[in-house]
């Protein structure tokens, strides 16, 4: 997939700095960083979920009372 992104001289710059600086292209520092966001959201999602879950039932299991409860003791 080709995508076009357009940025300002200043932007363009920093980002052709940043990615040399780093050892890495233009292409995969753009890669990375919608990556990366996509990922950050994600992991926030499923932190409201189970914080929501959590409220809804706060109680929590030590880690022998997990095991004993799998039967991996």
């Amino acid at each position: 997939m080709t995508i076009s992104l357009r940025l300002n001289e200043s932007d363009s710059m920093l980002s052709k700095r940043y990615a040399e600086m780093n050892g890495i292209t233009i292409s995969e520092l753009v890669r990375q960083s919608v990556v990366e966001r996509i990922e950050d959201e994600y992991d926030l999602k499923a932190y409201e979920k189970a914080m929501a879950a959590y409220n809804g039932n706060p109680t929590t299991y030590s880690l022998d009372e997990s095991e004993r409860e799998l039967g991996l003791q």
